[in-house]
């Protein structure tokens, strides 16, 4: 490997962790090093299954590749001196704690959202990545996909003029269990956090792309069905913005979606039709009768954007990303505090920085 790739950590090998995973080992100039996580069998069966580029995109004689690193504790993992990042993708309830200890450790940060469950524990670790200087990015990979850039052009350009209203909808069934991430209040479970968050985040980047930043949010209807857990199973909402910008979403862990957006102008609408947090293909349609659609297919797997511009912040020495600032973190886990409070769910966690990688 060259001495100039991105060396990558992880904490958290799990699911979401090996499309990371996927996508670094396939970058050119990027790899990962070492994952550390609570089960130290899976995470050496986690790193021996991406050792090197060889895992996914060369040959298993290639002599590049290279091994990765399963330490036996997060404490360990960040002791190393040769990591230029770390990408965290434990539990919610967990990101706090691991957040905190890279920061203070000097390391960067790309930490899968929601960045943390509540604003009381963003606030601090904010804080914490501007006082010692270390980069800190919420993984909120939408953002950074082509096909986004393709429809924020659209809105900049004032394609279908004054945005309205968003409509989306995130939502499939999952078999209920309490231990389960998706139902355990320990865990900060729920449909807000783990995919109603998609809703929130790029109807507040649609308004952006608008207005050159999102308006303030004035208003909060929400109505939530809880699982027997006590946390959200299923919310439909309505957000409304100064200037009168109206967002309405449904997420749910017990219905089948269509999981399209829908952003309504006053000249015309844009439509991802499906799966719009990893949306391909968009329409835009007219008032005057233009249509045009855009196909816009991954490079890897998606994430590939994200990790890039994470990459790019760290070399630049950059704090934050202007693709995804701290005050937009900020601001999206303020819109979900006030939606869980009105649906009424709260976790045992509300106060201070818990939770364990």
């Amino acid at each position: 490997m060259s001495h100039a790739d991105f060396r990558w950590g992880l904490i958290g090998p799990g699911a979401i962790a090996r499309r990371f995973a996927e996508a670094v080992q396939r970058l050119p100039g990027a790899r990962l090093v070492a994952v550390a996580g609570r089960d130290g069998a899976r995470s050496r069966a986690f790193a021996d299954r991406w050792a090197g580029a060889a895992t996914v995109s060369a040959p298993v004689s290639a002599p590049d590749t290279a091994p990765v690193a399963a330490m036996p504790t997060v404490p360990a993992l960040l002791a190393r001196d040769d990591l230029d990042a770390v990408y965290i993708a434990t539990p919610h309830a967990a990101h706090a704690q691991a957040v905190q200890a890279c920061l203070q450790a000097g390391l960067p940060v790309l930490c899968e959202k929601p960045l943390v469950p509540t604003l009381a524990q963003a606030q601090p670790l904010v804080a914490l990545a501007r006082e010692r200087g270390v980069f800190l990015m919420e993984a909120l990979w939408s953002r950074f996909l082509p096909l986004y850039d393709d429809i924020g052009t659209w809105l900049r350009r004032g394609d279908i003029g004054a945005l309205r209203a968003v409509h989306s909808s995130f939502a499939f069934r999952l078999g209920f269990d309490p231990a389960h991430r998706c139902f355990a209040p320990a865990l900060a479970g729920g449909a807000l956090l783990d995919i109603g968050i998609y809703n929130v985040a790029l109807a507040r980047w649609a308004l952006a792309q608008t207005l050159g930043s999102c308006p303030p949010l004035q208003t909060v209807h929400a109505h939530g069905v809880l699982a027997p857990t006590g946390v959200d199973q299923r919310v439909s909402a309505q957000l409304v913005y100064e200037g009168g910008a109206v967002v309405q979403f449904f997420c749910a862990f017990d219905t089948e979606g269509d999981n399209s957006l829908h952003l309504l102008g006053e000249r015309g609408s844009i439509v991802v039709p499906q799966a719009f947090w990893q949306g391909t293909h968009a329409t835009l349609v007219r008032q005057d009768g233009h249509t045009r659609s855009v196909e816009r297919p991954f490079e890897i797997n998606g994430f590939e954007g994200e990790i890039r511009e994470a990459m790019r912040c760290v070399r630049a020495g950059l704090v934050e990303s202007p693709g995804m600032p701290h005050a937009e973190s900020l601001a999206l886990v303020e819109t979900l505090d006030r939606l869980r409070a009105a649906v009424g769910v709260r976790y045992p966690f509300e106060d201070g920085l818990t939770g364990t990688a």
